[in-house]
């Protein structure tokens, strides 16, 4: 009896032990980060191993997110203001997207990000918070370029933008809502090519996309799946029970504008010299004028290219260069087709007589 209880008795000792030796020798093993060895004679490691996505997951939109959005910033606009004891300080404005497109700091983005702005600040998306200065800007395509002294930057790639094709992937990049948000992805499709949106008296051709634009993406990146950018996010038609249409400024239209920018300050136009309402805005503003078939002259500017060729106030243009023209939004596509220095004959109605009139555009002057 006594020799049955010391055998078993034994017996528990022995597994007690067996247990603390094995988990101190698997503690040892994981200090010395020593493989253990499973039944199979494979190693077994206690470091998990990062997996690569899968092809599933790793999508041409993910690609495309990951390779554009580090290039993609936020721009922070500040202004002098009075607060409401009259006193000057330095007040935050507004925020914005932009693209870096170039190592040596340039940044694209739109011109009502940094309207305004007596400092500017850019916020990496490394972390790194740094001074920006505006080279130029263009209040007529809202495109503006700002640039900061900054290294290993992540440069954006523009891509060509007469090449898309309507139903390919779209990917917009931005900061909706402000920086908390900054480096948002949404994703959808190019709607339409050549949207023609008339602002003013001008008129411009957008790519339409479904991919969500919120307030705050505006001057943040319009990217295809393969990674490049192929427009400058510009506006989104808000209006109640309308969801989906975004527009952005075409790539290709934009690269001689940012070019203007970066060297000038300011893009090269030509101008004919004149103000100019068609039937549409005579009708609105009850201007008493038969203009069923051209374009009211409102003002010649003295020493303009009109003011040269003769041109005078309630002329009415019916042809540019032989074709038939009522629309002013028309009128100033066909000037800047022909570009500084170019001649074109217009087709004038002045008193009932009709004469042609050659006139030689010129540079826009800068508006100071």
């Amino acid at each position: 009896m006594n020799k049955g209880i010391f055998s078993k008795t034994a017996s528990v000792l022995f597994g007690i032990l067996l247990g603390i030796m094995l988990v101190v020798g698997g503690c040892s093993l994981a200090k010395n980060d020593q493989p253990a060895k499973s039944g199979t004679g494979q190693q077994i490691t206690n470091k998990a191993v990062a997996a690569e996505p899968s092809d599933a997951r790793n999508t041409p939109i993910a690609k495309a997110a990951k390779k554009v959005g580090p290039a993609v910033v936020g721009i922070t606009n500040k202004a002098l203001v009075r607060d409401i004891f009259n006193r000057v300080q330095l007040a935050e404005l507004g925020t914005g997207p932009g693209v870096i497109y170039d190592k040596k700091g340039l940044i694209v983005t739109n011109n009502h990000v940094v309207e305004g702005a007596q400092e500017i600040v850019v916020s990496l998306s490394d972390g790194r918070s740094v001074s920006g200065q505006v080279l130029g800007t263009d209040a007529a395509t809202d495109l503006a370029v700002v640039k900061i002294d900054a290294d290993n930057l992540t440069v954006a790639n523009f891509g060509d933008s007469d090449q898309i094709m309507v139903g390919e992937p779209a990917i917009a990049i931005g900061n909706p809502l402000g920086l908390e948000f900054r480096g948002s992805v949404t994703a959808g499709v190019i709607s339409a090519l050549n949207r023609s949106i008339d602002l003013g008296e001008r008129k411009f051709k957008l790519i339409q996309t479904d991919a969500a634009i919120n307030p705050g993406n505006s001057g943040g990146a319009l990217v295809n799946a393969d990674g490049e950018v192929i427009g400058i996010n510009s506006a989104k038609i808000a209006v109640s029970g309308v969801e989906g249409i975004g527009f952005a400024i075409p790539i290709n239209a934009a690269k001689p504008i940012i070019a203007d920018l970066e060297k000038q300050g300011r893009v090269s136009r030509p101008y004919l010299g004149v103000s100019l309402v068609d039937k549409d805005i005579a009708e609105r503003y009850g201007i008493d004028v038969d203009l069923q078939g051209g374009i009211y002259i409102i003002k010649v500017a003295g020493g303009g290219p009109a003011w040269k060729a003769g041109l005078q106030t309630n002329d009415v243009i019916t042809k540019f260069d032989g074709e038939k023209i009522s629309k002013v939004s028309d009128l100033r596509d066909k000037i800047a087709a022909k570009g500084i220095g170019g001649t074109v004959t217009l087709t004038v109605l002045r008193g009932g007589n009709e004469m042609t009139v050659d006139v030689t555009l010129e540079e826009m002057p800068a508006q100071g």
